[in-house]
């Protein structure tokens, strides 16, 4: 019976830019809408806004722009 492969796709240009501004306020529109915050953490998949002392888990791939304040 065939097992099934989970993929993950990785984005290296959007999480570079992440890393870049890591630590700096951003805006973030994603399919769902506009964010806004401090990139906290950057991981393969996704990233961490702190937006007013709230934590913000925002998968990578719904990203669709950045834009720093």
């Amino acid at each position: 019976m065939p097992q099934a492969i989970m993929v993950y796709p990785i984005d290296p240009y959007v999480v570079e830019t992440l890393m870049s501004v890591k630590g700096k306020q951003v805006v973030l529109e994603t399919t769902r809408g506009g964010i806004s915050g401090c990139v906290m953490d950057v991981k393969p998949d996704h990233v961490v806004l702190d937006t007013r002392g709230r934590k913000f888990f925002v998968r990578i791939c719904e990203i669709v722009w950045i834009m720093p304040e």
